[in-house]
């Protein structure tokens, strides 16, 4: 049987947690991210879609290879 590949994307911190609620700080952390230009490859879900939405003021995303 043939595995299929989940898809993902790469979420990369390009604005600082400074000054964001503490809810955000958190969200970021679940993320994998904490300094700017550090980047974190996830599954994409609609999960992650939401927590990526709740921060998208300070992230970029992109596909992952």
């Amino acid at each position: 049987m043939a595995v299929k590949k989940e898809p993902r994307i790469k979420v990369t911190l390009r604005k600082s947690r400074i000054g964001s609620n503490e809810r955000q700080r958190q969200t970021l952390s679940g993320l994998g991210l904490g300094k700017i230009n550090s980047s974190s490859v996830v599954k994409d879900t609609p999960a992650l879609r939401g927590m990526i939405a709740k921060v998208a003021h300070l992230v970029e995303v992109e596909a992952a290879q």
